[in-house]
């Protein structure tokens, strides 16, 4: 068997006992202070012993079955080259191992779009990756259709991905610019009351795109490209009356957007352009009585060939645990 490559399941050892070759890929594995390993065994109900070369994996047979098997495909991962961090750990176990894992030498371009089971993103800064399968889902709707929509709750990757999805068109030479906008509401505070000219206001609501921005490309660059207004970062309101062509579009908190404001944005499409919607049709802060225009978006355009829509659950929240447990008890409470 040649160095370096992970064993068949049958090859000797008990089934419950993972023999690994390498041992500084092992140490990557584990994780610092042996993290990875904890990660799993708190998911999955298991107990990891770490000796020498091989782990060895208790608890049920099911659980056990299923650790052994993420275990397989994180060392995979890295046996091929790729890093692993806390999302891949995550991403493996809500989704199991990588389908058609790129394996050392493989020089498979990372996409221009999804590429049989495995779907990525490349960007300037990183590789990202689905870690639920409405994510997988939601990443080949936006690379397969002009028009957009990711309907769902907080912390479901719905904007991240979006960003992450327009970057790849850029740096492809898709398209010549990037435009993400977000309506100026907020609840509980307008913008005349916030100090500083009309940017100073703005900026604030805008921040969590630029927070997806700088993790997608150096901070330099993220300046850079503004200031050549080939990424544009602005309220919904400055929208109106303009063309978007060959552009990279994403509308952040769009269940703020009244019907009219929907509508205006929506013709703003142009030749050559991708356009994304998102929103959280549970967190509409627009005054009582005033329709969200998501609502009347997804009523009226849900049956248009090459627009799609696509939804998340509490399950599909990738923040922190408790935020999942938190919209779950919103929901119970709603019903």
């Amino acid at each position: 068997m040649p160095t370096g490559t992970l064993p068949p399941a049958d090859a000797g050892s008990p089934d419950h006992v993972l023999e690994l070759p390498d041992n500084f890929l092992l140490i990557d594995l584990c994780g610092q202070y042996d993290q990875n390993l904890t990660a799993i065994e708190s998911a999955l109900g298991v107990q990891i012993l770490r000796r020498g070369n091989r782990l060895e994996v208790l608890g049920e047979d099911a659980a056990r079955a299923q650790a052994i098997e993420v275990l397989r495909g994180l060392y995979q991962r890295l046996e091929a080259g790729r890093t692993l961090e806390p999302g891949d750990i995550d991403r493996a176990l809500r989704m199991g191992p990588d389908e058609g894992a790129i394996q050392p030498g493989d020089q498979k371009e990372l996409f221009k779009g999804a590429t049989g089971d495995r779907v990525e993103i490349k960007t300037r800064k990183k590789l990202v990756e689905p870690r639920t399968d409405a994510q997988k889902a939601y990443v080949r709707a936006l690379f397969e259709n002009e028009l957009a929509f990711g309907i769902g709750p907080a912390g479901t990757g719905k904007t991240y991905l979006a960003v992450a999805v327009a970057v790849n068109h850029f740096i492809q030479g898709n398209v010549d610019r990037i435009i993400l906008s977000r309506p100026a509401v907020e609840a509980g505070e307008k913008l005349g009351y916030l100090p500083g000219d009309m940017k100073d206001k703005v900026d604030p609501y805008m921040q969590p795109l630029y927070d997806a921005l700088n993790d997608f490309f150096p901070a330099k660059q993220v300046a850079k490209l503004i200031e050549e207004k080939r990424i544009e970062i602005a309220p919904l309101a400055f929208m109106r009356g303009r063309t978007l062509s060959r552009a990279a579009v994403v509308l952040d908190e769009a269940q703020n957007a009244t019907t009219m404001q929907m509508k205006m944005f929506l013709t703003r499409l142009g030749e050559g352009s991708r356009m994304v919607v998102t929103g959280d049709r549970t967190q509409i802060d627009l005054p009582r009585g005033v329709n969200s225009g998501l609502w009347d978006a997804e009523r009226l355009l849900k049956n248009i060939p090459k627009i799609s829509f696509n939804y998340f659950t509490s399950k599909d929240v990738v923040r922190h645990p408790l935020v999942a447990a938190i919209i779950e008890a919103y929901e119970a409470d709603q019903t």
